[in-house]
């Protein structure tokens, strides 16, 4: 029988996203959007969705003048990233 996978991490983008942050424990938006190639709102409306479920937090703050946001992953967003990779191993295991 499968695991279940976290719905949450089984979109494109939010599963990039928290791998990324896994590796690199937070990163600003504008590297996020870079190395993901999302689109800014698509971006933000995923981040939150992270956010609200407690994967990551959120820091909005300033550099100089400019606005920054800083996305940095929780303990919850590491266990349930190592849960989901765990979970995929299942499926991907010769089956008797």
């Amino acid at each position: 029988m499968f695991r279940a996978l976290d719905p949450l991490l089984h979109s494109e983008l939010r599963l990039a996203v928290i791998s990324l942050l896994v590796g690199a424990t937070e990163a600003e938006f504008g590297e996020i959007k870079e190395k993901t190639g999302a689109t800014a709102g698509n971006l933000s409306v995923q981040l939150q969705k992270l956010a609200d479920a407690e994967y990551i937090t959120i820091r909005k703050t300033f550099r100089g003048k400019y606005p920054l946001t800083i996305c940095k992953i929780t303990k919850k967003g590491v266990k349930a990233f190592e849960e989901y990779v765990e979970a995929l191993k299942d499926y991907l295991k010769p089956k008797k």
